[in-house]
């Protein structure tokens, strides 16, 4: 592993965080209204929506730590036990969680298998409620540990855990291998990912020409496919990770996902060099934790360590 490598590795992980916590406090808020009470929100800042200190980090960045730490602490991918660290997380009483996976997590709490409980969920969901973005917002970690099919598979399963639409699981392995391939060096990460993973069609419709047409149309919604696409969008086409996240989280609408998922893939574009430094000193988690350094580690100890992809 060279220092290149693992300077990309943390920035997918502390991108992740810093777009999570600068969107956090304007979370469902629209552009207009974040204009008006922030001109373009570029600093952390407390209060706001969850009201919480600036630089808390929410769900998404706890989620993704839950699949981290499940890695890094069994050496392997596994379900069950990244399902008993949601659930003690759930009863923990966060202050923010999606629907889909409260409910994916209370049949965990219940005994429903770990690569069951999603499917579970979305057997009861109409269309327009099924396809969040839940999954893609804690998915990268997978990308610092596994690559080609063994993070394809790894990702969908994951994926599945509380988000079963085959939408959500084939948007978590294309991100996943868009991430992976800026930390294997490649100039288009997102082109080789999409030659590579099979996705439904209106996915793979979504994400052709990223980057290209109307910005302004891009939207801002918890829809899978609208999140992968703005995200990416955002990600790809700025000069600088601190550029694609503060376009990610001015958009509002879902501005703490928006970011996270724009923040893991400008990481690990840019590495985390190119982070501010006034971001990273902010994050902690609702108790009042620092993470900078946590993660940093665990996105040391993920792409340094060799993990077991069995599902």
């Amino acid at each position: 592993m060279d220092d290149d490598t693992l300077d990309r590795a943390k920035g997918a992980l502390l991108g992740l965080a810093c777009g999570d916590a600068l969107g956090r406090p304007v979370e469902f808020r629209s552009p207009a209204d974040i204009d008006r009470e922030h001109g373009t929100l570029r600093e952390m800042v407390g209060q706001g929506t969850h009201r919480q200190p600036a630089g808390t980090v929410t769900d998404d960045t706890d989620l993704a730590l839950c699949i981290a730490e499940s890695l890094v602490e069994t050496g392997r991918f596994a379900p069950d036990d990244v399902g008993r660290r949601f659930v003690d997380w759930l009863e923990a009483g966060p202050f923010d969680v999606g629907l889909t996976t409260s409910d994916a997590i209370n049949e965990l709490r219940s005994g429903t298998p770990a690569l069951q409980a999603g499917e579970t969920v979305w057997e009861r969901l109409a269309e327009g409620g099924n396809a969040g973005n839940g999954s893609v917002m804690r998915c990268a970690p997978h990308a610092l540990a596994f690559s080609g099919g063994r993070l394809d598979r790894v990702s969908r399963a994951s994926s599945a855990i509380t988000h079963f639409d085959p939408r959500c699981q084939a948007g978590c392995a294309v991100l996943n291998r868009t991430i992976r391939g800026f930390l294997d060096g490649e100039t288009d990460p997102l082109a080789r990912a999409l030659e590579t993973t099979e996705l439904p069609g209106e996915l793979r419709g979504a994400l052709d020409g990223v980057g290209e047409g109307d910005d302004e149309a891009l939207d801002n919604s918890g829809y899978v496919v609208s999140t992968l696409q703005t995200s990416l969008h955002d990600a790809l086409v700025a000069d600088t990770a601190e550029a694609a996240i503060i376009t990610a989280v001015n958009r509002g609408g879902d501005a703490d996902t928006l970011g996270a998922v724009t923040g893991a893939v400008a990481g690990a574009r840019f590495g985390t060099s190119a982070l501010p430094e006034r971001w990273v000193d902010y994050l902690r988690t609702a108790a009042g934790d620092p993470l900078a350094d946590h993660l940093r580690g665990l996105a040391t100890d993920l792409v340094s360590g060799e993990f077991d992809s069995a599902v």
